[in-house]
């Protein structure tokens, strides 16, 4: 049964609430005085690694695309600390987990490769021709027109 706090991502992905870690510290920027005494800034750890609601396929897609997001044990780290509101900034963090293992999962098409038109080719040759006549013309007439 899903909880309340577990984390649809898209179709029947869900991320159970019990695989997200989350930590609370103090964060840096406006705030006064507040900002010294309260630990507002959220982050939150999910291993991707040993995620047990996603199949084969979906963590080794999530390894390739958030590679560099990832830690070496796996974990898909995301701070937030863009309110002075603890629970506002762990709806952010976690609306941005949401947001790179949605667009991570994405399969992109395959590109096909394509050749230039015989009609592209004509007009890039008239322009490099118009070109080089341009540049001939900015040589110098003669020897009496010295600088």
């Amino acid at each position: 049964m899903a909880s309340r706090r577990d984390l649809p991502v898209r179709g029947a992905l869900v991320i159970p609430a019990e695989e997200i870690r989350e930590a609370a510290t103090r964060s840096s920027g406006p705030g006064g005085q507040h900002v010294n005494k309260t630990s507002t800034r959220v982050t939150l750890r999910w291993n991707v690694q040993a995620s047990g609601c996603l199949r084969a396929s979906q963590r080794r897609r999530l390894c390739e695309k958030l590679a560099t997001r990832l830690t070496r044990t796996g974990d898909l780290v995301v701070n937030c600390d863009r309110t002075r509101s603890r629970a506002r900034n762990r709806d952010y963090a976690r609306e941005r987990i949401v947001e790179l293992v949605s667009t991570a999962l994405v399969r992109q098409r395959p590109r096909k490769p394509t050749k230039p038109t015989k009609a592209s080719r004509a007009r890039r040759r008239t322009e490099k021709v118009h070109r080089a006549k341009v540049k001939r013309t900015r040589t110098r007439v003669g020897p009496d027109s010295d600088p």
